[in-house]
């Protein structure tokens, strides 16, 4: 029997570097999958079906919510997201360490559903490099980013029931950190048991 996997939940305020971080982590855990969304927000650039997101329509979306088919999904920014229920069953039945990029809403209907999921929380230093760094990347209006800011405000109010705080001020050191919890929490006794039981006979 396969160990059962972990389901690592990660949120943070647009602009915190959740997305770079959660980038790194993948790479320096070639075991762990990156969970696909489902979502009504058209493509960006670059962006793939079924490898970035699983782009559909509000009609198709509204039928997996009307069919239960969800664990978690939440509008933002106007747009809809939602993680498979089956997305994480099946990652957990076959011993697949997987990440969830997902907003505070999901996070917290998430909390409520399922049990053993692991949730951490990224901020940056400060709300002035949040703007900053909002400003930099050139791909917003000024009323979305005033938007964002705003958003933001709220969803830090939301990181006090998360299980792990990481501040993303020096990248290395908040992937080092991010890289522990992956490691501890997979190191869990539940998580251990069978294979020292039969590796000890205990």
């Amino acid at each position: 029997m396969k160990r059962e996997g972990l389901i690592i939940i990660i949120s943070a305020p647009s602009g915190a570097g959740k997305t770079t971080l959660c980038r790194e982590l993948l790479k320096r855990f070639p075991d762990i999958r990156e969970s696909i969304s489902y979502t009504t927000r058209p493509p960006r650039d670059g962006e793939v079906d079924g490898r970035d997101y699983c782009f559909v329509s509000r009609e198709v979306f509204q039928q997996m919510i009307d069919e239960d088919a969800f664990a978690e999904w939440a509008m933002v920014h106007g747009n809809l997201y939602g993680t498979a229920l089956a997305t994480i069953d099946e990652a957990r039945k076959n011993g697949v360490n997987l990440v969830l990029d997902i907003d505070c809403q999901g996070a917290r209907r998430l909390k409520e559903q399922i049990e053993r999921c692991v949730y951490v929380f990224i901020l940056p230093p400060s709300m002035e490099e949040l703007r900053r760094r909002l400003e930099s990347r050139s791909t917003d209006a000024p009323d979305v980013i005033e938007s964002r800011i705003r958003r933001a405000a709220e969803e830090i109010r939301e990181a006090r029931w998360y299980d792990y705080i990481i501040i993303n001020d020096r990248f290395e050191q908040a992937i080092d950190e991010l890289s522990a919890i992956v490691l501890a929490q997979g190191r869990q006794t539940f998580r251990m048991l069978e294979q020292v039981s039969k590796s000890f006979d205990i």
